[in-house]
């Protein structure tokens, strides 16, 4: 069974830093591209990054450019989103993704990930 835990949340002042992790078990995680969600009240949820299976490219939502680090270790099964320079607008629960298939294109749709975590809220006062 496909499982994806995220952590890390909580309540931050602007320009603070916070490091999300989703631990993942049941798939070989180290086959998968893997991405962040964000999702806000009342909005769509929305891509944040993604890295390929093997950790050697990364992609941002341009809102996230510069300030969010995606990462991985494929030894521990874990995904990563360091962000740095929060601020209010990043407010949101924040969910780790993963696809339907192994390897594959990166994608930033949300119809094309199959297993999701419950997500971690984000916080962020001005």
């Amino acid at each position: 069974q496909v499982q994806l835990v995220e952590s890390g949340g909580g309540l931050v002042q602007a320009g603070d830093s916070l490091r999300l992790s989703c631990s993942t078990s049941g798939f070989t995680f180290s086959t998968y591209n893997m991405d962040w969600f964000r999702q806000a009240p009342g909005k769509e949820r929305e891509f944040v990054a993604a890295i390929n299976w093997i950790g050697s490219s990364t992609y941002y939502a341009d809102s996230v450019k510069g300030r969010f680090t995606i990462s991985r270790d494929n030894a521990k099964n874990t995904l990563y989103l360091q962000m740095n320079d929060l601020k209010p607008e990043d407010t949101a629960g924040y969910y780790c993704a993963a696809p339907k298939s192994p390897y594959g294109p990166y994608s930033k749709r949300v119809g094309d990930f199959h297993s999701w975590g419950q997500g971690t809220q984000v916080t962020v006062s001005s």
